[in-house]
């Protein structure tokens, strides 16, 4: 079963998505929604053309920081100085990029100006 989201601030169980995911439709991309929805392993994915369509898949890979092993030659790698991490410098560039990027067999994006717009708030 689909749900209709509305104003209020909150979504259906993750567990009740359908297989493909679909959990929901509608809505809104207010920064309060979209932390909820992250908080409860719920994302928006949609077109241009589409109402906004939020997904929950069934099978999802995590990663626990805590229990992440690193092997001996990635750190080697990671001390070569080759590579800088960082984080949060330049978040509304990353967007835009991944908007634009072109990806072999897909027509677009699902980064719309309204997702660029709401990820950057």
């Amino acid at each position: 079963m689909i749900f209709r989201l509305d104003e209020r601030l909150l979504f259906p169980d993750p567990a009740l998505a359908e297989d493909d995911g679909l959990l929901a439709v509608g809505g809104d991309l207010s920064p309060q929604r979209l932390l909820l929805a992250y908080q409860n392993g719920i994302f928006p994915w949609y077109s241009d053309d589409t109402p906004i369509l939020w997904y929950s898949p069934h099978e999802r890979f995590v990663l626990y920081p805590e229990e992440l092993r690193i092997a001996k030659s990635m750190k080697q790698v990671m001390r070569s100085g080759k590579f800088k991490i960082t984080f949060d410098t330049a978040f509304a560039d990353v967007i835009k990029a991944c908007a634009i990027a072109e990806r072999a067999d897909q027509d677009g994006t699902w980064i719309t100006n309204d997702m660029k717009d709401a990820y950057i708030k």
